[in-house]
C-alpha cells in the first residue's frame, strides 16, 4: 500500500498484513460527476424513508432522547448555524492545540503516494470546512511530492461544505482538480463506491452521527482491502483530577464562549453534551472491530491526557 499509520501499525503481529498490503497494485478511481455541493436525492429519499418506518426508535441529541429520523436534522442546524465561526470558536474553545491535534493526525496517517505507486483516493467525512483535507494534501505535497491524490470532502451540511469550497480557493487547490465537496450522509455514503478509497478520515464528527455502527459499516464498505480508517475525536481524560476540571470547563465555561464569540450558546451546549455521551476509547476500538476491521493493540492512541484519541483501523 502507498502508506500506512506509521504508529499505530507498528507491532509485530501486523507485519505480514504492512508486507502483503505495499505488495497491492492500486487501481485508483477518483469521484467525480455531479455538483459538488449537490444534495444526494437517494440519500435523501432512504433517510425519509428509513425515518418514517423507525418513528419508535430514539437516539441521543446531546442529553436529550429525541427520535432516530429527527437528529439529522438537528444536527444539520447546530452546524449551519456555527459554520462560519467554527473554526475560532475550536480556536477558542482548545486554545489553539486542536491544530495540533490536527497536524499529528496527518503525520501519523502519512499520506502520499510513495516512488512507483499510484495516487491515493481518500475520502474525508464531516469535513466540510476542508481543515483536514487541506493538511493531507499539504502533506502529500510537501513531504512526498505527490501532486495527484485527491481528497473527496462530504458532510451532511451544505454550509459547512460552501465554507470549505471558499477556503479552497484560497489555497494552491483552488482549480478544484485535487478537491471536490459533496454532500453525504455518513451513514449511507452512497455516491462512494465499494472499495474504492485508500483513507477513510473524520475528525470531531463521528460522535454527531445518529447511527454510528451503521456509518462504520459503510467506512468498511468504500475503503479498499487494505485501506484505513482513521478517526480524530474528543474522548474520555484518563486523569481523575484532570477530568473534573475538564468537565467543569466544558459544560460552564464553552457555552458561555459560544454565546459571546459566536452569539449561540445553545449550539455549544449541544456540542459539549455530543463529548460526554461519546462511548470511551475502549468501547469506541471495540465498536470499530465490530465492524470489520483489524486493529492494533488497543486500537487508540489518547491525545493530551485524553481530551481527544486517535482511533485506526485496516480493512483486511
Amino acid at each position: 500500500m502507498a502508506f500506512l499509520p506509521r504508529q499505530a501499525l507498528r507491532p509485530s503481529h501486523f507485519l505480514r498484513l504492512r508486507q502483503v498490503v505495499h505488495r497491492r497494485v492500486f487501481n485508483v478511481r477518483y469521484l467525480s460527476g455531479s455538483a459538488p455541493l449537490g444534495n444526494s436525492n437517494a440519500e435523501s429519499k432512504v433517510g425519509k424513508e428509513q425515518g418514517t418506518q423507525a418513528t419508535s426508535k430514539t437516539t441521543h441529541f446531546g442529553f436529550k432522547d429525541v427520535p432516530e429520523y429527527e437528529k439529522e436534522e438537528l444536527v444539520r442546524e447546530v452546524f449551519s448555524s456555527v459554520a462560519k465561526s467554527y473554526d475560532v470558536m475550536n480556536d477558542v474553545m482548545s486554545f489553539g492545540v486542536h491544530r495540533l491535534w490536527k497536524d499529528h493526525f496527518v503525520a501519523k496517517l502519512d499520506p502520499g503516494r510513495r516512488p512507483g505507486g499510484e495516487p491515493l483516493s481518500i475520502l474525508d467525512v464531516a469535513g466540510g470546512t476542508g481543515d483536514i483535507a487541506f493538511r493531507m494534501l499539504d502533506w502529500a505535497s510537501d513531504i512526498h511530492n505527490d501532486h495527484q491524490s485527491k481528497v473527496l470532502v462530504v458532510d451532511i451540511n451544505d454550509d459547512m461544505l460552501k465554507e470549505g469550497h471558499k477556503r479552497s480557493l484560497t489555497t494552491r487547490y483552488a482549480d478544484g482538480s485535487r478537491i471536490e465537496f459533496k454532500v453525504q450522509n455518513a451513514e449511507f455514503l452512497d455516491a462512494v463506491p465499494d472499495n474504492s478509497q485508500d483513507l477513510y478520515t473524520v475528525a470531531f464528527g463521528i460522535r454527531n452521527f445518529t447511527n454510528i455502527p451503521a456509518a462504520l459499516r459503510a467506512a468498511h464498505r468504500i475503503l479498499k482491502p487494505g485501506g484505513v480508517f482513521a478517526c480524530l475525536e474528543f474522548s474520555k481524560v484518563n486523569v481523575g483530577i484532570l477530568d473534573m476540571i475538564y468537565q467543569q470547563y466544558s459544560f460552564n465555561i464553552i457555552p458561555l464562549m459560544g454565546q459571546l464569540v459566536a452569539a449561540d450558546r445553545d449550539s455549544y451546549q449541544y456540542l459539549v453534551e455530543s463529548i460526554a455521551r461519546f462511548p470511551s476509547q475502549k468501547e469506541f476500538a471495540g465498536m470499530i472491530k465490530d465492524a470489520g476491521f483489524e486493529i492494533s493493540g488497543d486500537g487508540y492512541e489518547d491525545l493530551t491526557f485524553g481530551v481527544a484519541a486517535i482511533h485506526t483501523g485496516v480493512k483486511v
